[in-house]
């Protein structure tokens, strides 16, 4: 069940963050109570909170309120969580704030997911370093790529590099190493948990790369088919030995 601060969410409650949009979230799988990267999640809840807000946020409290909101839930569940302060307006969004916590739980995906064939665009989300509430640009632009044909847009960012998807990182595979697109994009706790390096990568460095995949708390690793007219193998061996990895991060318990 959807809840702020611990008691159902109303309509009421939400108009503030549907008008102005003004907040942070991360999304995390969670199994049986535990969550792979929990420490990471909080992090980022914490850095983002001082960014958006110059606000400290309560650790505890964020984790009793993902408690109580999966306790009728299935045993794996995917939980969002979203942290805004209903009382700041449009016209005055730099007065003090005083953050609410929304728990959003939905159903989680246990089966495979097909590649993904991706369309390059040049765009940017504005403050890239804050996993902020503000998706219209990136999902207009999955919006378009999908009009287009393929599954999903990846981004180039202004130097020229490919940099992220609407709501996840880009690697690529070497040989048998992990390379992640080093464009200005948020990086994912996914990412972080995998491990590797980061380097420029550029439309025209594709050809020299042997597989290419996405990553997200939601899915973890999901081969990527094409990049515009670029194909690539989406059952490398080395995806096997990603997943096994990910698969073996251990849980940390809510």
């Amino acid at each position: 069940m959807e809840q702020l601060d611990g008691t159902p969410a109303t309509a009421a409650d939400l108009r503030a963050l549907a008008f102005a949009g003004l907040g942070h979230f991360t999304t995390m799988r969670v199994e049986s109570g535990c969550v792979r990267g929990l420490g990471l999640h909080l992090a980022r809840l914490v850095h983002d909170s001082r960014a958006l807000f110059d606000a400290e946020l309560d650790l505890d409290a964020v984790r009793a309120r993902i408690r109580l909101a999966i306790a009728d839930e299935p045993a794996i569940v995917l939980v969002r969580v979203t942290v805004f302060d209903p009382a700041l307006t449009l016209e005055r969004p730099g007065a003090d704030a005083a953050p609410r916590i929304l728990v959003s739980p939905r159903p989680a995906s246990t089966g495979a997911v097909a590649p993904l064939r991706l369309r390059s665009t040049r765009f940017g989300r504005e403050t890239p370093e804050i996993k902020h509430t503000g998706l219209f640009g990136s999902l207009y632009q999955r919006r378009l790529a999908q009009r287009a044909g393929f599954d999903d847009a990846v981004f180039i960012d202004d130097a020229g590099q490919l940099s992220e998807g609407p709501t996840w990182n880009i690697g690529f595979i070497r040989g048998d190493a992990v390379v992640w697109a080093d464009g200005d994009a948020l990086p994912g706790i996914t990412r972080a948990l995998v491990g590797g390096t980061s380097e420029p990568v550029s439309l025209a460095h594709l050809p020299q790369l042997d597989a290419a995949f996405a990553t997200s708390s939601g899915v973890g690793i999901r081969p990527i088919a094409s990049i515009d007219g670029h194909t690539w193998e989406t059952d490398h061996p080395v995806f096997d030995q990603l997943r096994a990895a990910y698969a073996a991060v251990p849980l940390e318990r809510l």
